[in-house]
């Protein structure tokens, strides 16, 4: 009998340590799964539609076209758990007015074909100054110029990659590698790309950068086998008395191999230099894109072209004698509508050859949280040795609805 109590008083405290165990592994488990229902249930609704006209008139070809479409992307991100993020967002071009090439190609090009797919999917980690994203996401690297998600078409550019980055208040660097590009018309690109940027942003006089875009394509669609673009930049302000003087410096040398066999060296010059004074903001800018003996130009396969190189989009791409682009912009507000006017003047970089010249008008702005609107003209005047480059007229009016 003793020996039963004994062995009783020897039972009772591990009974009631597992017991406290048990009840403390419920506890976390139900503190976990709490925590992963608050995330599903408590992420972010994802709706933003774009209804948009646009106009296409461009001499020497077919009609002027015309299209209405409509843009709809819906989709959810979870909440965070642990510093992880689950998003998937489907996205619709549909066509109400359809005079436009590719849907007709009796008409000028509007590049917003029908489809649906989905536009990104992806998870994604932040914490402690880490960020990383893994699956179909957007990429945009700087201002775009060279690594952007081209927003303004309907369907934007995305990737499929996997990103990691690191970022305090002065210093951030990202990598990312690319397995497919998701182009705008619909078409998926295998590629091979390493993209690596570092800044720091705590120099008195603004913000330094350098870059790393290393592409490789495995798809003859693109137009060469290897891109290697290294460059850096500096941007930034100064404010005076009455006016804020704002600046760009960027260089950047390439290295393209073409299908041939080919190879082409060229370079990259950005300055850029303003003034903000009085809610107005003017800026003047050359910006030459080089060229190799006049057989091929610097070119920006990834970047937003559309936002830099004149928005009637006559040199998305880069003429073989380079693109020497000098710019004059002024930019001010009226109450919420973003008013923007600018004038292109584009010659050759090998030649001195006239290849046209641009104005560019726009008047956009917030409704209110959920609403925005805008209108928006380019007018390109061909140049003396562009015959392929015709006159062109583009308009665009919009409303957007992001809730």
């Amino acid at each position: 009998m003793n020996s039963i109590k004994k062995s009783a008083r020897t039972l009772a405290p591990s009974l009631l340590s597992a017991a406290v165990f048990t009840a403390t592994l419920a506890t976390a488990a139900q503190a976990q799964a709490n925590e992963a229902a608050d995330a599903l249930t408590g992420g972010k609704i994802l709706n933003d539609f774009r209804l948009r006209y646009e106009t296409n008139d461009t001499d020497g070809g077919a009609d002027a076209a015309t299209a209405l479409t409509l843009r709809s992307r819906v989709g959810y991100e979870t909440g965070s758990i642990a510093g992880f993020k689950v998003l998937a967002e489907l996205e619709d071009i549909r066509a109400i007015v359809d005079e436009y090439a590719p849907e007709d190609p009796d008409y000028d090009v509007v590049a917003d074909p029908e489809n649906t797919e989905w536009n990104r999917a992806q998870i994604s980690y932040e914490k402690d100054g880490i960020n990383a994203t893994l699956g179909r996401q957007r990429i945009i690297l700087d201002n775009a110029r060279f690594i952007g998600n081209v927003g303004w078409r309907q369907n934007e550019v995305t990737y499929d990659a996997a990103r990691l980055g690191y970022k305090t208040d002065e210093f951030t660097v990202d990598y990312a590698y690319i397995d497919q590009r998701n182009f705008l018309n619909f078409t998926d690109n295998d590629v091979s790309d390493h993209l690596l940027n570092a800044s720091y942003s705590a120099l008195p006089v603004g913000k330094v950068a350098g870059y790393a875009y290393l592409l490789e394509s495995k798809d003859d669609t693109i137009g060469y086998d290897k891109l290697d673009t290294y460059g850096a930049y500096l941007d930034g302000k100064q404010k005076l008395e009455s006016l804020t003087l704002i600046y760009r410096a960027e260089f950047a040398t390439q290295t393209r191999e073409v299908p041939s066999g080919a190879e082409f060296d060229t370079s990259y010059i950005l300055l850029e230099g303003g003034v903000k004074v009085a809610g107005i903001t003017a800026k003047l800018g050359n910006e030459i894109k080089g060229s190799d003996d006049g057989d091929a130009g610097f070119i920006t396969p990834y970047g937003t072209n559309h936002k830099f190189g004149g928005w009637a989009d006559r040199y998305l791409g880069t003429p073989g004698i380079g693109l020497d682009d000098k710019y004059i912009s002024v930019a001010t507000k009226a109450g919420p509508v973003k008013l923007v006017a600018v004038y292109h003047d584009y010659e050759g970089v090998d030649e001195s050859d006239d290849l046209g010249s641009e104005i560019n008008l726009l008047a956009a702005g917030k409704i209110n949280k959920t609403f925005s609107a805008g209108i928006k003209y380019a007018s390109f005047s061909e140049g003396d040795v562009a015959p392929a480059l015709n006159d062109t007229e583009k308009f665009w009016a919009w409303i957007g609805a992001k809730f």
